[in-house]
């Protein structure tokens, strides 16, 4: 019996080969995903290596400068970290060397003005020399370190992309007016945020702290201790010494290297996991095809299987032999599968350095846990999706060997299939319904849950759907391509099960694809109308990094040529009634010009006279309304109490609560600034969007942006993600194809004598090709649209969860895209039958005819 199923794989090598490719395919995305995660792990832990290689024992300040949160920057840190800390803890006993490092954000612009690389990885620091003029964090490749206001330094990679030398005179910004020096030096440094891609720019220790925190204070110190003391000793002095407070962090460097590299692992198992699920994906998609190839090889060798039988092979041997080819062929598509995956590993390594030219690589890492994963996965979902069809092998009856002719497909009722599949299709959409009426969070598990049973339940259901919904198409196909229109009809409908088998493949993708694009624009079309109903303002300035602007560049633009009124947009934490609160600042005379805010009750003037406004759901959990007043915690400001002056409808630009900056700077002298909101006298123009960039400096960091820019930045940020889960699906179409194929090709082998007849009656070879082309066409765009249709309820569904936190989020389907996918699958139809069609026209007529 082995042997056997070893000549049955050989001897069917070309029916099973898009099978293989199915199983190498879906093995080769989790070798991929596997190889390039731990390799990227690798690169980033080579790159952080040297990160606290001089450091013992590093003290923080986490609510320094700018970059501290609202809710940091209300509890401000008994401690602040000077010249007077950095000495107190350069007396300590253990302590070989003391440092104060200044950092902050800082950009750089090319000579065209624009920001070198990305916001979030530019940074400022100080340059700290010796008594010999040199820091040896930054050693100079050219020039010098910077000694004054006037001067600074780059690093090499960023001096080279923006075209700079030494005495260049060079732009650059943070949350404020622009600054621009000399270039005095470019330094190298193994400083992981410049190895990464990001931007280091290097000012004397007077004006970092000027620019990126306030005068005489420090990010944070770095300590060194002399030899024979731990790092855990010097912790214990520097512990003694400051008895630190909330805002206040000490840490050793092995304590601050370890939570980094946690922070590599967390973030290479979180890529590892959403590339395992699309791997997942074309796994279950393959299952599909695996089983339906099996199923048809079965029905084929019928008469070899009886035989097998009558000459005395028991049920376990036929079933044993069925399940040896798909182990046969699960070890050989794994193993292919691998060696691909460390093509697809290398391939998304030199993706993602090309989209960020900064991004460490390192040599591929083929861990043995990769082997065995694949290998295992490979042959489980092999032998796993022949089980149904070797076990149906097994109950062929010795006696069908003693008939002759092809053996008549068996059409077992599909009443207890169709039983099943209405259930599960039932209770899914019912759970999916009940998730989706809950309008927030809460209804998320039972849609997850729900939207399980549903597509388990129609793909159950998918053979009795089939001849319903092909059917309907079957008059317009003899009408428009006559006889093999309607032939094709026929053929799709003639196994319903072959048919819902190959459909599957296609509609998991299609249901996955048209429910992100319909979630996609739905949330985006809430946003836009979000910012036209909400934003009357014409721009909005604020960071390109989202962080605090300086509170000199709202003064600066409402001298701005062309301004009529603008508005700081600050934000504080605050607690009212007990519970931290975000509340949004706007100064009280400015408000009705610049945002459109729908009261429920009260009225906006009501902000001038220091009275606070909070939406519905806020006014719900603090049991408030117009008139009453709530207890204010300021943090570290003390308490207090406000008048409730209007509620308002929901308001993502505003937020849940607003309050006039006036009140606000009151209790907070240096609140969050968010943005600036401000109104032309002519309206939005060019002009007024230059003289407020010019306002700023042309600070290449602080972004202009009107509320076409704004929808348009939202819009790309979903464009990307959504193309990002389209090129990730991409791998599951591709086996879905490959699974029409394969049914199409064996469809063709078993219709061999049906083609030779066709042919002997006046069936020309450009009909069969039409014939089958069309069959495919139908198969493809009916597994597409339940996909779409299936995947259009979803995404309601999930609208349904997501209203609670974007109001007025409405389900929005996009037809012009949804008709493209079922456009596209047609399309996958046509080039999935090329190779079937060709060769069900190239058959011999008399030798497909007398085919036994």
């Amino acid at each position: 019996m082995y042997r056997t199923a070893l000549r049955n794989v050989l001897a069917h090598k070309g029916r099973l080969l898009m099978t293989a490719l199915a199983v190498m395919l879906g093995t080769a995305f989790v070798a991929g995903t596997m190889v390039f995660s731990d390799t990227f792990g690798k690169a980033m832990r080579e790159n952080n290596s040297t990160s606290y290689s001089d450091v013992s024992v590093q003290v923080i300040d986490t609510a320094s400068g700018a970059t501290a949160t609202a809710e940091e920057k209300s509890e401000k840190s008994p401690v602040t970290l000077s010249d007077a800390t950095v000495q107190q803890l350069a007396a300590l006993p253990g302590t070989a060397s003391a440092r104060g490092v200044v950092s902050g954000f800082t950009g750089v612009a090319d000579k065209s003005g624009t920001l070198i690389g990305q916001p979030w990885t530019a940074r400022g620091a100080n340059f700290a020399p010796g008594q010999d003029g040199k820091d040896a964090r930054y050693p100079m490749a050219e020039g010098q370190g910077p000694k004054n206001d006037k001067e600074i330094a780059l690093d090499r990679r960023t001096a080279e992309k923006g075209g700079y030398k030494v005495g260049d005179t060079v732009r650059v910004g943070s949350n404020g007016p622009v600054v621009e020096a000399r270039l005095t030096g470019i330094f190298t440094t193994d400083d992981p945020v410049v190895n990464s891609g990001g931007t280091l720019t290097l000012f004397d220790r007077a004006t970092a702290q000027q620019l990126l925190l306030e005068p005489g204070r420090y990010s944070s110190i770095v300590l060194a201790a002399k030899p024979g003391t731990s790092q855990d000793a010097l912790l214990s002095e520097v512990n003694q010494k400051l008895r630190p407070e909330q805002q206040i962090e000490v840490r050793t460097g092995a304590d601050l290297k370890a939570e980094d590299e946690r922070l590599i692992e967390r973030s290479s198992k979180s890529i590892r996991t959403m590339l395992l699920a699309f791997a997942a994906i074309s796994l279950f998609v393959g299952i599909f095809i695996i089983a339906n190839t099996f199923t048809m090889l079965v029905a084929q060798r019928t008469k070899e299987l009886a035989l097998l039988r009558a000459i005395g092979a028991s049920r376990k041997q036929v079933t044993r032999s069925v399940l040896i080819e798909a182990l046969a062929i699960g070890t050989v598509s794994a193993a292919a599968g691998l060696v691909a995956g460390l093509g697809i590993g290398a391939g998304m390594q030199s993706l993602i350095a090309s989209l960020d030219d900064g991004m460490p690589t390192a040599s591929l890492v083929v861990k043995p846990m990769t082997v065995a994963v694949t290998l295992l996965v490979g042959i489980l979902v092999t032998v796993l999706s022949a089980l149904l069809p070797a076990v149906r092998a097994a109950r062929i009856a010795p006696v069908a060997a003693m008939s002759s002719g092809d053996q008549p497909v068996s059409q077992k009722s599909l009443v207890v299939r169709n039983t099943i599949g209405s259930l599960l299709a039932a209770a899914g959409i019912a759970l999916v319904a009940f998730g989706a009426s809950k309008g927030n969070s809460d209804g998320r598990m039972p849609i997850a849950f729900g939207a399980l049973l549903a597509v388990l339940g129609v793909f159950v259901l998918l053979p009795l759907l089939s001849r319903p919904v092909i059917a309907l198409v079957g008059p317009v196909l003899g009408r428009l391509f006559g006889t093999p229109g309607k032939l094709a009809r026929q053929n799709a409908v003639r196994n319903p099960r072959r048919t819902a088998a190959t459909a599957a493949a296609l509609t998991i993708g299609l249901t996955l694809v048209s429910g992100l694009t319909v979630i996609g624009a739905s949330v985006a079309d809430a946003v836009d109308r979000t910012v036209t109903s909400s934003l009357k303002a014409d721009f909005l300035v604020g960071t390109a990094n989202n962080m605090s602007l300086s509170d000199k560049v709202p003064a600066e633009l409402a001298k701005a040529p062309g301004v009529a009124a603008s508005s700081p947009q600050t934000l504080v934490s605050w607690k009212l009634n007990g519970d931290n609160r975000s509340i949004t600042g706007l100064n009280a005379d400015s408000i009705d010009k610049l945002v459109t805010m729908k009261m429920t009750s009260g009225s906006t003037a009501s902000v001038g006279q220091g009275r606070l406004l909070i939406d519905e759901d806020l006014a719900k959990k603090l049991g408030a309304t117009t008139g009453s007043t709530v207890e204010v915690g300021y943090g570290n400001a003390g308490k207090g109490a406000l008048a409730i002056g209007g509620v308002y409808e929901k308001n993502e630009l505003l937020g849940e609560a607003v309050l006039a900056n006036g009140e606000i700077v009151k209790h907070d002298p240096q609140p969050y600034l968010r943005g600036v909101l401000v109104k032309g006298t002519d309206g939005e123009s060019a002009a007024l969007k230059k003289a407020l960039k010019d306002a700023t400096g042309a600070n290449p960091v602080i972004e202009v942006k009107s509320r076409q820019d704004l929808r348009d930045r939202f819009s790309q940020t979903i464009t990307f993600a959504l193309n990002l889960m389209y090129g990730l699906l991409a791998m599951s179409v591709i086996v879905a194809i490959l699974g029409v194929i394969n049914t199409l090709a064996m469809s063709v082998f078993e219709r061999k004598r049906e083609i030779g007849m066709l042919r002997a009656i006046g069936l020309d070879r450009s009909g069969i090709k039409r014939m089958v082309r069309l069959e495919s066409v139908v198969i493809s765009v009916f597994g597409a649209g339940i996909g779409v249709l299936l995947g259009s309820f979803m995404a309601w569904a999930i609208n349904g969860t997501l209203k609670s936190e974007l109001p007025g989020l409405a389900t929005v389907l996009p037809f012009g895209q949804l008709l493209l996918f079922l456009a596209l699958a047609g399309v996958v139809g046509l080039v999935a039958a090329f190779w079937p069609a060709r060769r069900a026209a190239g058959l011999d007529i008399l030798t497909s005819i007398k085919t036994d």
